[in-house]
């Protein structure tokens, strides 16, 4: 049998391991698909290292060295970063993206808590807004105000991510809420921390996070005009798909701790879909606001200029990719509903 290579096995790593990240791989068109699962691939592992496993600070000091020896160009065996260590080349992302996102895991081990909403913005930036960033310069997007908004989608989908997740991090112990927040709504962390339990006050502070969250998607949106034409739909998908995570929180009167929001799969569809047609109508539409927790990770991108030029887009027409990436996602469905009916059998 034909050893698979380095970029098969980070793909099976998404494919069993992080589902949403292997499918928005494939709603890319091929060449950054395969960028992405390097870098989704890199991410994930780091995550699962620092969340997962025991070494806490170690871990983080082990990544530290696994980055070190990417960016000398001497990745180690992992086939993670070398694929890694291909993409920070050929596309010349700055150190400080990664290294943002390694600080953001790091504080997740000192489990840190975030006294105001720029302190947890500053959060959102490292875990998610790097991360924004990197995808946008694997898709050759490299101008600071396209890099900015994709750090803007990052931060939104970390917000979404902390109010969907409000009593399963609180069970574990964790708190991402602003405590300034919870001290004006009379909530004392430390006691609701001890004994989590939904009421208006906390309904209030999710609700207000869902408001910042929703300025960073529409923020965003204006961004992803600018992105290749191919690369739309998905990035518009994923836009839609996680604000109505948000929806959802809301639909359960804000009650994010009894319960957890999930999308159905047919209105994601469905939001695929509006995505595939606001990608065909999409203007650039230039916002140049730089959010000032993100300010150092845009001017390491400014520093950091590619040494060539940008290769073609493919020629395909936009209708065959709606077509493509619709096809795609019901595809996708019937794969969890056989999936699902055989762990009920």
């Amino acid at each position: 049998m034909t050893p698979k290579s380095d970029i098969e096995i980070c793909r099976d790593l998404l494919r069993g391991g992080s589902r949403t990240f292997f499918a928005a791989s494939l709603v890319l068109p091929r060449s950054v698909g395969d960028r992405a699962i390097a870098l989704y691939a890199f991410c994930r592992l780091a995550d699962d290292e620092v969340d997962l496993g025991t070494g806490g600070t170690d871990a983080v000091a082990r990544l530290d060295r696994r980055l070190a020896a990417i960016y000398a160009g001497q990745p180690g065996s992992s086939p993670a970063d070398r694929c890694f260590a291909d993409v920070v080349t050929r596309f010349a992302i700055p150190r400080e993206l990664p290294e943002a996102l390694l600080e953001g895991l790091a504080w997740d081990t000192q489990s840190r808590r975030y006294e105001s909403l720029s302190d947890l913005i500053a959060y959102a930036v490292r875990v998610a807004g790097a991360v924004g960033a990197m995808m946008a310069l694997i898709m050759e997007r490299r101008d600071p105000a396209v890099v900015a908004r994709a750090c803007d989608l990052g931060i939104a989908m970390q917000l979404t991510n902390i109010v969907r997740d409000i009593g399963e991090d609180a069970r574990l112990g964790r708190l991402y809420l602003p405590l300034h927040w919870m001290r004006e709504a009379g909530l004392d962390p430390d006691d609701w921390l001890a004994d989590p339990r939904f009421d208006r006050r906390i309904g209030e502070i999710a609700r207000r996070l869902l408001a910042v969250a929703d300025t960073f998607y529409d923020r965003a949106g204006a961004g992803i005009a600018a992105l290749p034409g191919v690369c739309r739909p998905g990035i518009h998908a994923a836009r839609l798909i996680y604000a109505e995570i948000g929806r959802e929180v809301e639909r359960a009167n804000l009650d994010s701790v009894s319960r957890r929001a999930v999308v159905p799969s047919a209105r994601k569809l469905r939001l695929l879909a509006e995505a595939t047609a606001v990608s065909l109508m999409a203007r650039k539409a230039w916002i140049d606001l730089v959010q000032p927790e993100a300010l150092h990770l845009i001017e390491a991108v400014i520093a950091t200029p590619l040494a060539r030029a940008p290769s073609p887009e493919p020629r395909r027409s936009v209708t065959d990719r709606a077509v493509w990436v619709l096809d795609l996602f019901e595809r996708l469905e019937r794969r969890d509903q056989l999936l699902r009916s055989g762990r009920a059998s």
